[in-house]
């Protein structure tokens, strides 16, 4: 048992050896082609995005996809155009910080990444008021919308959202025999000591 974690151990510091210590943009790499449209934050930042369904103007719900952790915004999000144009959905779907074509934010936060998602709604037109998809781990910038600009959002929906066991508002005789449990104890201990692991 001893010897299984020492040789884990070394093939993790392995891994880590040279490696960069933060993601790369799309302009520092001659060989990726950003492809999709962009937008420009306030802080200089890109965000990719992809749009779907009915035009903005003709459209009677405005829908932003936010993806989860081994995702973006290429995800297949499973509605057929015929739906999307017989309840006139807009359907955007965009790269979050750090994701796909969307540049790094080295001081990401909940926080940001729910001003990034508004100045997103504002710098494409979407309206006073938008919905928010949410699909696993991207439930935590959602709760931040929901915390930070709740007067934006005419709805939020979540699918297969990701959970923190060490909630203590969450009963354990709900979630006693969830088999994701000790996977996502291990999840949350990475991120919180070792970050640069999910890179």
């Amino acid at each position: 048992m001893v010897f299984k974690k020492i040789i884990g151990l070394m093939i993790g510091c392995l891994g880590l050896a040279k490696h960069p210590t933060r993601p790369v943009t799309c302009a520092e790499i001659d060989q990726i082609v950003c492809n999709s449209p962009r937008i420009r934050l306030s802080d200089e930042r890109f965000l990719a995005y992809r749009e779907r369904g009915v035009p903005k103007n003709k459209s009677n719900y405005r829908v932003i996809i936010v993806h989860g952790f081994g995702s973006s915004k290429e995800m297949d999000f499973m509605a057929p155009k015929e739906l999307l144009d017989e309840l006139s959905i807009y359907l955007l779907q965009f790269d979050r910080v750090g994701y796909g074509e969307s540049d790094p934010n080295p001081k990401r936060s909940l926080s940001s990444e729910s001003s990034d998602i508004e100045e997103l709604a504002d710098k494409l037109q979407l309206g006073s008021k938008f919905y928010l998809v949410e699909v696993s781990v991207g439930c935590y910038p959602v709760w931040s919308c929901l915390r930070q600009i709740p007067n934006r959002l005419a709805g939020v929906s979540l699918v297969v959202p990701n959970i923190n066991f060490k909630w203590l508002s969450l009963p354990d005789d709900l979630t006693k025999d969830v088999y994701m449990r000790g996977l996502s104890r291990r999840i949350f201990w990475f991120g919180r000591y070792s970050p640069g692991l999910l890179h």
